[in-house]
């Protein structure tokens, strides 16, 4: 027997290649009648900065309000189709953010975007955030590659 996911995340980054992991997510949701959190981390600056900067706080302020908006605008079509959507932004590292997430909420499936590997270079895969989480998480990863010539 498959597992039931109950829980399925799916971290956005707001390209054209999330529309597939988001697909596949409202299959799997409403078959499963999941509950489904989408999540956007905004990548922080490094370094020596003042957290009190006003011109740091409007910044991230207006990443803020922009992932919001993309993450109400994503959200709607679960809705409409009576699946549960919670919609968080996080700020940090990519990464650790969404294995913090998964961890901290019970994710039972992370369905995530990612890319084709390039065959002559490999290596080059190993930096990207959905190779990092799916090394990190514990959380059963579906990995939706897109292709340049299909996006």
């Amino acid at each position: 027997m498959l597992p039931r996911f109950r829980h399925i995340l799916v971290p956005l980054d707001f390209t054209a290649k999330n529309q597939a992991a988001l697909d596949i997510a409202f299959d799997f949701a409403v078959r499963e009648q999941a509950v489904v959190s989408l999540l956007h981390v905004i990548e922080t600056i490094h370094g020596p900065q003042d957290p009190e900067d006003p011109e740091l706080r409007d910044f991230y302020g207006r990443l803020n309000h922009n992932a919001e908006s993309e993450l109400d605008s994503k959200a709607q079509r679960f809705m409409a189709a009576g699946v549960r959507v919670n919609q968080r932004v996080r700020f940090g590292a990519r990464p650790t953010e969404i294995v913090r997430y998964a961890s901290e909420h019970a994710v039972d499936l992370i369905i995530m975007s990612s890319h084709a590997v390039d065959r002559a270079h490999p290596a080059t895969s190993l930096a990207t955030v959905s190779y990092q989480v799916s090394v990190l998480c514990d959380s059963p990863i579906m990995l939706v590659k897109s292709h340049p010539q299909r996006v």
